[in-house]
């Protein structure tokens, strides 16, 4: 047997092997990049510097000398200003490496059993806030904290229940501006101020409490339940994408969804999230 020629086809074959390994972890950190920057400024951002890519190329390729020292110059101020201008998606990609939900896609799942009252009483006071035309704005925070917004607010640290979040959203209350912070199933403060979604693609139509709901969402993992003043609409923000719910009941199943379920693989929680309203209108378009 020629020792030499198997020697060369193991380690063909291992080298190989690294190169499908190494191929697969890039494909995987690019796949995940571009679902964390996806629907942000980012996103607009890495086309603009795509373009600004094949421009440099074709400068080169063509030498165009004063063209390619100009796209040079660019590259070094996207260097130094990209992380001041976009240090929310920064800081967001970083805490999703330090908690691990880069790496893994999932999302910390609060205990079924303590969780299963706190979403039905949230649900339920969205539903009465919608149907008296009271805007209300409910944040359920998961891994990444959120406190140096939640600072912003009064203490409350009580049970979460139906009957408190409405007296709390009641007009003219003292703490019915803002929003309330639910942490660890516990109601932890009320009367929050949060950072303002700055996305160019949102509606006009929102008004500054959607804009809230979903600029905290924009720097966490945290989910905002919105109820609209003018409207009733009830609304679901995830990671800067609103979710509109048909009714209270819709808007548990989908807190569900996050909260206890446990997500299947190779579903994302958008296409869930869409698939339940769906659903959901069409029942109702049934019983009609």
């Amino acid at each position: 047997m020629d020792f030499n020629f198997l020697s060369g086809v193991l380690t063909s074959s291992w080298n190989l092997l690294l190169s499908l390994v190494d191929i697969a972890i890039v494909a995987y950190l690019i796949y995940r990049i571009l679902g964390l920057i996806s629907g942000t400024r980012a996103e607009q951002l890495l086309r603009g510097l795509l373009l600004l890519l094949v421009f440099s190329v074709l400068a080169s390729y063509l030498n165009l000398a004063m063209v390619t020292w100009l796209v040079e110059k660019l590259w070094i101020v996207f260097a130094i200003t990209l992380p001041i201008v976009f240090q929310p998606e920064l800081r967001r990609f970083l805490e999703q490496i330090g908690r691990g939900s880069f790496f893994s896609g999932h999302h910390l799942q609060w205990n079924p059993e303590a969780m299963h009252n706190v979403l039905a009483e949230v649900s339920s006071a969205a539903g009465i806030l919608s149907r008296n035309r009271m805007g209300a704005l409910m944040i359920l925070t998961r891994e990444t904290g959120i406190g140096e917004h939640a600072a912003s607010g009064v203490l409350v640290d009580g049970a979460v229940t139906s009957s408190l979040l409405i007296n709390i959203f009641w007009p003219n209350t003292p703490l019915h501006d803002g929003a309330v912070v639910i942490s660890a199933g516990r109601l932890e403060r009320a009367a929050c101020f949060l950072p303002l979604s700055d996305n160019p693609n949102l509606s006009l139509h929102l008004g500054t409490r959607h804009r809230a709901g979903l600029g905290i969402t924009e720097v966490s993992d945290a989910l905002a339940v919105i109820v609209s003043e003018e409207s009733g609409q009830i609304s679901l923000a995830r990671e800067g994408d609103l979710l509109a719910c048909s009714d209270e009941n819709h808007l548990r199943q989908v807190l569900e969804l996050e909260f206890i379920q446990k997500p299947n693989w190779g579903e994302s929680l958008r296409r869930r999230w869409f698939r339940q309203y769906e659903s959901s209108t069409k029942a109702k378009k049934d019983r009609a």
